[in-house]
This record gives C-alpha cells, structure tokens and sequence, in this order.
C-alpha cells in the first residue's frame, strides 16, 4: 500500500523508493540533458533495504515513483534463531518473528532492544539500540 508518489527527478540520495516490487534506498541518481524531441532521463542505482541487492535502471525524468511507508518500531529480543529474531513489541506487546539483517546478526542477543522496520507489511530488524 502505497501512500505517496515522486517524479522520477525527485528522487535524491537516501530516498525510499519501491523497485520491481521490493523497497529499495537510492544510492545515486544521475539525470541526462534534455534532447530536441525528447525528455530528461534518469539513470537510478538504488539497494533493496530487505535483501540488499543492487538495482541499477533508467526511467523518464517524468515518470513516477512508489514510495513506500516506513515504520521504525522498538522491540524485545526473545529469542535468536540462525536469521531470524523472536521480537516483542514495546508498545503493543505482540511477539513477531522477523528475519534479522546481516549488520546486526553478531551483536543481537535476547533481552537487547532493536529497532525493526515495517515497510508495507515486511519487516526486518536493522538495528540494535
């Protein structure tokens, strides 16, 4: 679910953005000249936020944009699997399983407070406080 929408021009560095499907952050963006017939284009690299991968592509300057709906949520360890966290949340005390992201693997361990993200209904831990 999608609640705001940007010109492809828009789009800077550290930006949120949807891509194929998958929530991504821009990592740089380079916009062309104008032709004589034709619009600007932007060439976009941007990174998955949940698997990491890199996306590279070149749309029109006047095309749009998903962005997607980030919720930064303060949780519980419970329990540690081998990717994945047991979590209870801190303000609805609901207890989710969420895979855990590779910065923050090592240093998560039960009783420790992170912070998970909820964009568009995936959630992931992506940081330890």
């Amino acid at each position: 679910m999608v609640f705001k929408m940007i010109n492809a021009t828009d789009a800077r560095t550290g930006t949120n953005i949807m891509v194929e499907g998958n929530p991504c952050t821009v990592k740089s963006m380079d916009v062309s000249k104008t032709g004589k017939h034709g619009h600007a284009k932007c060439r976009i690299e941007a990174v998955g936020i949940i698997d990491g991968k890199k996306r590279v592509f070149v749309i029109p300057g006047h095309d749009r944009l998903d962005v997607p709906l980030v919720e930064k949520r303060k949780g519980q360890v419970l329990s540690k699997g081998e990717s994945t966290v047991s979590v209870m949340d801190l303000e609805s005390y609901e207890t989710l399983d969420v895979p855990c992201s590779d910065e923050i693997k090592d240093e998560v361990e039960e009783g420790v407070i992170v912070e998970y993200w909820d964009i568009e209904g995936i959630k992931i831990a992506k940081r330890k406080l």
